[in-house]
């Protein structure tokens, strides 16, 4: 058995190999991130499956204070993890992952629920590759990575023009072009997360913990633009 005296600051064994500690740190992230996207989808569920609550988020009162609410917590939680503490940080990612929950109740309403799964699976292959695709690659994608960050603004700018244009064609362009852009953006955060686990062993075990939530919030977020734009391709419509 081991003693408190024997563990890390990171929360391994004091003798474990570096190999160990990237792993504990790799799986802590991966973890929280599946966690928080079954959280998402359970809470899609019950709130799709549930007429009042279903009327009351899609208020249109309510629905803008969560759209708000969604935006404030990631950006709040990205800008203030270095003054948070793990336990707060941990917080913030599941309501975020609460609200987004609710949010996407609506897929269920308007999508069927093979095609739902359909996509998930999609999506899942589609992460997965672009995951072992970023750890496998050794070449440093920080130059990638700017490039994707300028092309994740033209992303959003374009979308919100073409909520008010409505062009059906630029639509499609969107979505495979946004489908690409997501597929590299996992591929880069993987990467990160990569870097990140190498210095694991010198982290002190709070900030490990910080670390990983904003990992396991990184992959999250490449995660649910995927299935998002899968869905445009393989969402069937209720009737």
């Amino acid at each position: 058995m081991y003693n408190e005296q024997d563990f890390t600051r990171t929360g391994v064994p004091e003798e474990a190999s570096p190999a160990a500690i990237q792993n504990a740190f790799v799986n802590r992230v991966y973890g929280w991130m599946c966690a928080a996207l079954a959280l998402t989808g359970g809470v899609a569920w019950i709130v799709a499956h549930n007429e009042h609550l279903l009327r009351l988020v899609f208020q249109k009162g309510i629905f803008w204070v969560l759209i708000v609410a969604t935006f404030v917590l990631v950006v709040s939680l990205s800008a203030a993890i270095n003054r948070i503490s793990a336990e707060a940080a941990t917080a913030a990612f599941i309501a975020y992952s609460v609200l987004e929950g609710a949010l996407f109740s609506s897929i269920f309403a308007v999508y069927t629920q093979a095609s739902i799964a359909t996509t998930f699976f999609a999506a899942s292959l589609t992460f997965g590759l672009s995951s072992l695709a970023g750890w496998a690659i050794r070449r440093d994608l920080s130059g990638f990575g700017r490039f994707l960050m300028f092309a994740l603004i033209g992303f959003i700018i374009g979308t919100v023009i073409n909520i008010f244009w409505a062009n059906s064609g630029f639509e499609v362009f969107l979505t495979y072009a946004g489908i690409l852009l997501f597929a590299g953006l996992s591929a880069y955060d993987t990467q990160k997360i990569k870097f990140m686990s190498m210095n694991a062993g010198a982290m002190a075990r709070e900030d490990g913990k910080k670390l990983a939530i904003v990992g396991a919030l990184m992959l999250y977020l490449d995660f649910i633009n995927l299935f998002l734009l899968l869905l445009r391709i393989f969402g069937g419509r209720r009737n």
